[in-house]
């Protein structure tokens, strides 16, 4: 794709699944690619020994996106090694089920600080980045369909990725015009570690791959072919969107049928 070798570009939470596919297709698009995971040291080097398949100028970064001080020498410690940055990929995050009722504050929090209040300081330190530079820049967020879908039992994750998409939308219309674009991904049902409690049971899968007009779950590899798509110059006209890789899955394959009178 157009504009994107030779670019530096930050991948958070890329050890696995959407995160380790899309440091290996910007590498493959001739990027050098840092990445950044929390504690997955062992699979950080895989995503770097595939990553330095196709780019040598390449990195490991340790850091908790949730923690201020950690995304401060995430950026630090990137721009040291490679001199600054042309693109971040704000990926990092995690998920897990709790009856709202239920839900404890603690682990509310946990969720809001690593999707969401992560997500934004480094979008924070990006945008200064760039505009201390004085150069253009890309900053892409990793949503999902539930930041327009309920899900019950993740009331937590869903208003984190629900504030995603305001994040957006706001800090694409507040920098468009120093050339600095913004938009989102978001992903449906797709075949991560993260998923592996529906993915690798064929029931369960078969009851979430029921609901897509596809009929089957997203790939990760997927999900990077349109995260660097709208990282090139080929999407130099796009900002402030979010573009959903789901198999229509918000189309509500439920409604398929003529229900109405």
């Amino acid at each position: 794709m157009k504009g994107l070798a030779g670019k530096n570009v930050l991948v958070t939470g890329a050890s696995v699944g959407i995160g380790r596919a899309c440091a290996v297709r910007f590498a493959e698009e001739g990027a050098h690619v840092v990445i950044n995971h929390r504690k997955s040291e062992a699979a950080a080097l895989q995503t770097l020994a595939e990553v330095r398949a196709h780019s040598d100028k390449s990195l490991i970064v340790q850091a908790d996106v949730s923690k201020e001080d950690d995304v401060t020498r995430l950026f630090e410690t990137t721009l040291n090694a490679l001199g600054g940055i042309d693109i971040l990929i704000n990926n990092a995050g995690f998920l897990f089920a709790a009856e709202s009722d239920k839900l404890t504050m603690d682990d509310f929090d946990r969720v809001i600080n690593t999707n969401l209040r992560g997500a934004f300081m480094c979008a924070q330190q990006a945008i200064r980045h760039f505009l201390a530079a004085g150069k253009a820049g890309v900053i892409i967020n990793l949503s999902s369909v539930h930041q327009t879908i309920p899900k019950p039992t993740f009331v937590h994750y869903a208003i984190s990725k629900g504030g995603m998409q305001n994040m957006t939308t706001t800090l694409a219309l507040e920098y468009a015009n120093r050339g600095i674009r913004v938009n989102a991904v978001a992903p449906g049902a797709t075949v991560t570690p993260m998923n592996a409690g529906w993915t690798d049971d064929p029931a369960a899968r078969a009851a979430v791959e029921r609901h897509i007009p596809l009929g089957r779950s997203g790939e990760a590899w997927e999900m990077a072919a349109l995260t660097a798509f709208l990282c090139s110059d080929e999407a130099a006209y796009i900002t402030g969107q979010t573009i959903y890789v789901d198999g229509g899955l918000t189309l509500y394959n439920d409604f398929r049928e003529n229900w109405s009178t």
